[in-house]
């Protein structure tokens, strides 16, 4: 082989090589904006190329579960029962998480995710909800230790819970109608200023206050 050939094997080994390189680094990006800290997670644990390969299987699998919006009406049923459970929790916190929990999981199974197993259904959420699974899983360990849990994990874990149940319910993101699970700061009171008495004169009646400097000028 003469020198210019193995000079232009080289050369378009180098260019195969930045194009696979490059191929890998625009699927990585694709799969971070998809997926979030679900692909930084799963590469921390078992690298880039296992977290690629996983991610892949999940979005294979949710492809056949044949996931569907809710209708209108289920939409709106299931906001009046996401109503009632943040109404709850302001007197008793954790009946109102274990119905928060409730609920999401009968959306998702509404909607045909498969609810059996919490781990499956992690996964499976991360195909389409990604950017919520982080705060649902952290709702979920708070939920395993509600009995020991302080009112404001509590509190925190009804917030993870409502964004994983408005993006599954496909609901508003302004606040429902009803007491919010947010401590609302009781308002003021207004105190009526008082009134200044008018001076008395000796005989009865009251003695007319002395006009203003402006009252002065506008009787000129």
């Amino acid at each position: 082989m003469t020198t210019g050939a193995l000079i232009a094997v080289i050369v378009v080994c180098v260019l195969v090589a930045v194009a696979v390189a490059a191929a890998l680094v625009a699927r990585q990006a694709m799969l971070r904006r998809q997926f979030g800290p679900e692909y930084e997670r799963l590469a921390r644990q078992s690298g880039h190329s296992r977290a690629r390969t996983e991610l892949a299987a999940r979005k294979r699998r949710v492809a056949g579960l044949g996931i569907s919006p809710l209708s209108t009406e289920q939409r709106a049923r299931y906001a009046s029962e996401w109503t009632a459970a943040q109404e709850l929790f302001v007197e008793r916190p954790a009946q109102a998480l274990a119905t928060a929990a409730a609920l999401v999981k009968r959306v998702a199974a509404e909607r045909g995710y498969r609810t059996e197993d919490r781990g499956q259904v992690m996964a499976d959420l991360s195909v389409g909800h990604a950017r919520r699974l982080d705060g649902y899983r952290r709702a979920e360990d708070t939920y395993d230790q509600a009995g020991s849990a302080s009112t404001e994990d509590l509190r925190q874990a009804m917030l993870w819970y409502r964004a994983m149940f408005r993006d599954l319910a496909g609901v508003a993101g302004r606040e429902s109608a009803g007491r919010s699970i947010h401590a609302q700061a009781p308002r003021p009171s207004r105190v009526p200023r008082p009134r200044m008495p008018m001076p008395r004169v000796p005989g009865g009646g009251t003695r007319t206050p002395p006009p203003t400097p402006s009252q002065e000028t506008s009787a000129k």
